[in-house]
């Protein structure tokens, strides 16, 4: 089986990353440009939208004077774009996606094609409230109003597997059990990994190089076929629309080299993915989480943080962990938290202090490779808020193994523990508002409903000739 060429932009290709007004009309003119993908992020943290060649559209992002509808089911569906019954109460009207020129870029992974960022806004003309990025936006804000700025870094874990042109098509129906993992299990950190996994690694870099988007660092992971890509740590926006184009980036390459990614956060019983989100907070371009006496500790501020980050995300689990799946990863001893402890470079607990000095910052261990990053960020943001305007003292730290501390609070076991907890918060509504926890709890129900109305090939393996 021959490997699929790497896509490039055109010959030359002389543009990378964003562009400039007088880059992209460039791009176009010598023909490197030759479409524009206008797009929005959906529930799930997906790319949405549509495709435009670029004769015409191009100046009219630039004078912003580009109007583009969607229905509005983009932001009201299922993984499977499917919408819960009472979303149909509207009759889904348009919304109108407005593009941000700002955001265009070159998108190497999808040969002569440039990428715009689109804000869904409502009957008035304002950011749509349960937009993703309207709601992490929104928290960004808050913070703001404190003097304060949250910046993160995202490192993530998925899976790759082998897998035939077959494969690929049996897998728009139904779950392909029977895949092979690109990599055996046990080669954490290894360097010696097969020349085809080594080929999509490097590939997958120089792709998202090119659009601007820098990688930190890439690792092979300990369960078979799981690598690991880390980002590095600035801008909380920027950060969480680098991990929507990786994830694209990392599906579209993997495909040409006849393998499959999945970003499950527990593709197998085995194994578990996670997206793990790095945080600090500024004040005035300085860290403040870290004691000005001693920088090995939290400050006060910090410790207000950690209170915050335990306190809340109890309530607010769905926007971490939104899918039945989600919850099948938080094991024992399976390097994701079962309780919310924290403890100083401890792995086992939900919040990790790490770093040492001015770079002393949390590690959040919860969300899993399926988490939508803006969603994940806002949550983060608006626990961390509460905790300093409260001024909460968060529990004693674990030095040990958190998996046996009785005294933390657990992890939901299942997604229905965390929405009952999540639509039912004072909290959740107090820091999010009613219409966005409403919002977000129904497409969590309809994850549930899904589940409750199919019968999986577990069931049937398990049922068929025993029951």
């Amino acid at each position: 089986m021959t490997t699929a060429p790497m896509p490039t932009l055109g010959t030359g290709a002389q543009f990378r990353g964003l562009l400039t007004p007088t880059q992209f009309r460039e791009a176009v003119r010598i023909d490197e440009v030759r479409q524009v993908r206008i797009a929005t992020i959906d529930l799930q943290g997906r790319l949405r939208g549509k495709t435009f060649p670029t004769a015409g559209v191009v100046e009219r992002l630039l004078d912003d004077t580009m109007h583009m509808e969607g229905c509005g089911y983009l932001l009201a569906t299922d993984l499977g774009m499917v919408a819960a019954e009472s979303w149909w109460r509207d009759g889904y009207p348009d919304v109108r996606l407005a593009p941000d020129a700002r955001t265009a870029r070159v998108v190497p992974w999808v040969p002569h094609t440039a990428l715009v960022l689109a804000d869904p806004l409502d009957a008035t003309g304002q950011r749509l409230p349960v937009a993703p990025g309207t709601v992490l936006r929104e928290q960004l804000a808050a913070l703001a109003g404190q003097g304060l700025e949250i910046r993160v870094g995202l490192e993530s874990e998925f899976v790759v597997y082998h897998a035939s042109d077959e494969d690929q098509a049996a897998q728009q129906g139904a779950r392909v059990r029977t895949l092979l993992p690109v990599t055996g299990p046990g080669r954490d950190y290894a360097f010696d990994l097969p020349e085809k996994v080594a080929q999509y690694l490097a590939r997958l870099t120089s792709a998202l190089e090119g659009a601007g988007l820098p990688v930190e660092a890439v690792k092979a992971e300990g369960a078979p076929g799981q690598l690991e890509v880390t980002f590095p740590y600035g801008d909380a926006t920027a950060a969480c629309e680098q991990h929507v184009l990786f994830k694209e980036a990392a599906r579209a390459l993997a495909a040409r080299q006849h393998m499959a990614a999945t970003f499950m956060a527990a593709p197998d019983d085995s194994t578990g993915a996670g997206l793990h989100l790095h945080l600090s907070l500024w004040r005035e371009d300085r860290p403040v989480l870290a004691h000005p006496d001693r920088p090995e500790e939290l400050s006060p501020l910090g410790q207000h943080v950690v209170a915050g980050l335990l306190g809340a995300f109890p309530d607010l689990m769905p926007l971490l962990a939104p899918y039945v799946n989600s919850y099948k990863r938080y094991r024992p001893y399976s390097f994701a938290p079962t309780r919310f402890a924290w403890g100083r470079d401890n792995r086992t607990c939900a919040v990790r202090v790490v770093g040492h000095g001015p770079g002393l910052h949390l590690e959040v261990r919860l969300p899993g490779a399926d988490a939508n990053p803006y969603l994940l960020v806002a949550a983060a943001a608006a626990a961390a808020r509460w905790g300093i305007e409260e001024h909460l003292a968060p529990p004693a730290p674990v030095s040990g193994d958190a998996y046996r501390q009785t005294a933390a609070p657990c992890v939901p076991l299942s997604l229905g523990e965390a929405v009952d907890a999540f639509e039912h918060s004072a909290l959740a509504v107090e820091l999010f508002g009613e219409k966005v926890i409403a919002h977000y709890a129904l497409a969590a129900d309809a994850e549930l409903r899904f589940h409750e109305q199919h019968v999986s090939d577990l069931e049937v393996q398990r049922g068929f000739d025993q029951a």
